[in-house]
């Protein structure tokens, strides 16, 4: 066998897919890690200023490679939560119904690919394949739901909002143009950051959640 389709982990076999006591304390853990991820944002040239990036999808991710798909989205639901909770919201939740739902776009196919072979080559299928899907539903979100649910709950026009886009990347002419050259860019980004980060790290710390 090469190197290419060597399993990540040999206990990555052994996972079971139902979710016990240690899981539930592992969802826990990493819940708690993503909410700390959260806090450390990172602005894009080429999106305004409220499009930051963190690596908080990197423990869900881990999370749906180590114990299934169902644990991420636990993670990612408890994630949200806990955030809501935390810093309340500003789309009366409208914006965090949103995130989970394109959290999960990434991480559960990525997931789900990796669960029916446990290879580094399908885990880099998988986490391209949620990568493309994030970026078409986070697309579509952000434009008929994201975006204009924040227009409405700061009182102001879209054409303010795609005139801040403009300030900073002057391909941004419109609504679609701005989903076209920042969202969907964005989403790319962050796509392709966790990936690599979870491709680096999840051999190593893959043990800690054998499940026996």
């Amino acid at each position: 066998m090469s190197t290419e389709t060597k399993t990540l982990t040999n206990a990555d076999a052994k996972i079971q897919p139902k979710l016990g006591v240690k899981a539930l304390v592992q969802i826990g853990m990493l819940s708690a890690i993503a909410i700390i991820l959260m806090m450390f944002e990172i602005p894009l040239p080429f999106a305004p200023t409220f499009y930051k990036i963190d690596l908080s999808e990197v423990p869900v991710l881990v999370g749906c490679f180590a114990m299934g798909p169902m644990a991420g989205v636990l993670v990612e639901l408890v994630k949200i939560l806990l955030n809501f909770v935390m810093t309340g919201t500003s789309t009366a939740g409208v914006g965090e119904i949103a995130n989970f739902i394109i959290g999960c776009s990434f991480c559960v196919p990525a997931g789900l690919i990796y669960r029916k072979n446990r290879t580094r080559k399908s885990a880099l299928i998988g986490m391209a394949t949620g990568t493309l899907l994030m970026i078409v539903i986070g697309c579509f979100v952000n434009g008929f739901v994201l975006l204009p649910t924040y227009a409405k709950a700061f009182g102001m026009p879209i054409d303010a909002l795609v005139g801040m886009g403009t300030a900073v990347n002057s391909h941004i002419t419109s609504l679609s143009t701005f989903v076209m050259f920042a969202v969907a860019p964005f989403n790319l980004v962050k796509g392709i950051i966790v990936s690599l980060v979870v491709f680096l790290i999840y051999k190593k710390i893959s043990p800690i959640f054998r499940i026996r």
